[in-house]
């Protein structure tokens, strides 16, 4: 994963946009001293995005399909109503604990509820209609995650999927022929571009953020 802009470009985005909470700072540094592959924390930027979107929708339900260590997911919470919910699904429990303790940490404990599980099978189960929906987990089932939160999701609906620009890869030649992961992304963007249920609006924020409104 890499930065699409240029390191002098985003550092300057970095310096003129919101400031990172300390608790996302501490969690930064967190995962990068105790987690494998810490680059796929959201970072603040991207977090930055995260949370302006969900101020501006100010959402009753959220959705999150990926957890990995609960950045992103504090981030989104911060645009909750007062009396809002966000679900956060992610199929590994190894941060589990740690979820916990930082979730209660940043005070979003009554407003955060972490699900271990396969996504594919809890989201049918949540009573709610979600207004705004964040996809950054396994690529392979980004489709059906997809699917799910058109199914799930109320009239005007935010629904946001990372890395789909996937480092570049979706304008090399050579990866849309030979990397599964590449043709599958590449083939979602265009699957979005032309579906008549949803306005997109692809940003090249870092690995590539798919922000689309359900019509």
């Amino acid at each position: 994963m890499y930065n699409i802009v240029k390191d002098e470009i985003q550092q300057y985005c970095d310096n003129h946009s919101g400031e990172e909470p300390e608790v996302l700072k501490q969690l930064t540094r967190y995962t990068f001293a105790n987690v494998l592959q810490p680059r796929m924390l959201s970072g603040h930027f991207q977090g930055r995005v995260l949370s302006f979107i969900s101020k501006l929708v100010q959402p009753q339900f959220i959705l999150e399909i990926g957890t990995y260590t609960g950045y992103s997911a504090l981030c989104l919470a911060e645009g909750l109503k007062p009396d809002g919910k966000l679900i956060t699904i992610d199929i590994n429990p190894e941060q589990e604990e740690h979820i916990y303790q930082v979730v209660k940490q940043a005070g979003f404990e009554n407003k955060i509820q972490f699900i271990v599980g396969d996504a594919a099978n809890i989201i049918p189960t949540l009573p709610h209609a979600f207004d705004l929906i964040f996809i950054d987990a396994d690529k392979p089932n980004y489709d059906k995650y997809y699917e799910l939160a058109i199914k799930h999701s109320s009239a005007g609906a935010i629904i946001i999927l990372d890395n789909v620009l996937w480092s570049g890869k979706v304008i090399d030649e050579l990866s849309l022929q030979k990397d599964k992961d590449t043709i599958l992304l590449d083939k979602l963007n265009k699957k979005i571009k032309s579906d008549p249920r949803v306005e997109p609006l692809l940003l090249p924020i870092r690995d590539g953020l798919m922000v689309t409104k359900k019509k």
